[in-house]
């Protein structure tokens, strides 16, 4: 009997030893040699101020000196003010966690925040949808610089939600959903279509705001980010399609990187639904080559690492869950100079940093 207890409690330690290590590093962080394994800062950010209560996040973009600025909604429910204030449309954190600065003017901003991109001046660009527009805004938020298309005039048959998609050769938008700016010529890329019935293309306008082209990605019902490397190439993402679609900064298309995904619980009626999309926003690392990838995965509510000259998918961390390090409809990603990874929740509505295990 003492024999067979010892070997009961050695196999139970073992047991016990095996799940830590589960819990430690999870089957989902586990990568091939070389890529990085990544584990949720606990520490980042900090608690907000004066009560503030944060809706569902948007989108999200890192500055020059790795702030991170979140976009928040403010759609929340009128109890939840009881117990705070309501927190400004725009967020800004320094490395450390801290807030640093907030702003937003309502009658400027759409409510429906979606993305944020910092150029090469360090200004920032916001995109709402569907709002018909995209603004400059000085890096405190003081000032809007600029502005193109018209706040609450969509590029419809009648200007509004519920007219047809034009698709218009022009400076005018209808769901606007990511902005990049080219650091080279100042022309800016904007992918307009974030949701399904809207427009579907790819706009580029001058650096002050004329219309120089577009083309509308083949198979996408929703144009959901675009990000352009500094090679000239731009991924646009197919979200319901399961893929990143590839061209050149004149439209012609190179290739298609699949983003394959299942469902860990199949459906009773054997049919597969997507529940927010396989590629929902991508960032680019911010080494020279950008070797690597970083894109959203909702419907399997992770991060997918891809090795961006190959396609392949490197590795991969996240569920589905509140818990830190898991999400509940990850929308905004963005990758700072020391290659973390942030990234803001809808449903969720919290910003979480997540960085190379063992720094």
């Amino acid at each position: 009997m003492k024999r067979n207890t010892s070997v009961l409690v050695g196999v139970g330690a073992c047991s016990v030893l095996a799940i830590a290590a589960g819990f430690v590093r999870p089957p989902s962080l586990q990568a091939q040699a070389g890529v990085p394994k990544y584990e949720v800062d606990r520490s980042w950010p900090k608690p907000f101020p004066d009560r503030w209560v944060i809706g569902g996040l948007g989108g999200l973009c890192v500055d020059g000196q790795d702030h991170v600025l979140i976009l928040n909604r403010q759609d929340v429910i009128e109890g939840s003010l009881n117990a705070g204030h309501l927190a400004p449309p725009v967020i800004e954190i320094d490395p450390a966690g801290n807030v640093v600065n907030s702003w937003g003017d309502p009658k400027l901003l759409d409510p429906r925040l979606h993305s944020c991109y910092f150029d090469k001046d360090n200004n920032v660009w916001i995109a709402s949808a569907p709002s018909g527009m995209v603004q400059q805004y000085s890096h405190d938020g003081s000032k809007l610089l600029r502005q193109i298309g018209k706040k609450g005039v969509l590029d419809s048959s009648d200007g509004t939600a519920k007219g047809k998609p034009l698709n218009s050769n022009a400076a005018q938008f209808f769901m606007p959903s990511s902005i990049f700016v080219d650091p080279q010529n100042g022309d800016v890329y904007v992918s307009d279509g974030e949701g399904a019935g809207s427009n579907r293309r790819v706009a580029v306008m001058d650096r002050s705001g004329q219309f120089l082209r577009q083309w509308q990605p083949e198979g996408m019902d929703t144009v959901h980010c675009l990000s352009v490397a500094h090679d000239g190439l731009v991924y646009v993402c197919n979200r319901q399609g399961a893929r990143l679609q590839v061209y050149d900064k004149m439209g012609k298309f190179i290739k298609n990187i699949d983003v394959p995904w299942k469902p860990y619980t199949p459906p009773a009626d054997g049919k597969v639904k997507d529940s927010g999309g396989a590629a929902v926003s991508l960032d680019l690392s911010r080494d020279a080559s950008q070797r690597r990838m970083y894109l959203i995965n909702q419907n399997n509510s992770q991060i997918e690492i891809i090795d961006r000259d190959t396609g392949k998918i490197l590795s991969s961390f996240g569920s589905s869950g509140h818990f830190p390090g898991q999400f509940d409809q990850p929308h905004g990603i963005a990758v700072d100079s020391k290659a973390n990874v942030y990234v803001t929740e809808n449903r969720g509505k919290r910003v979480q940093k997540f960085k190379v295990a063992g720094q």
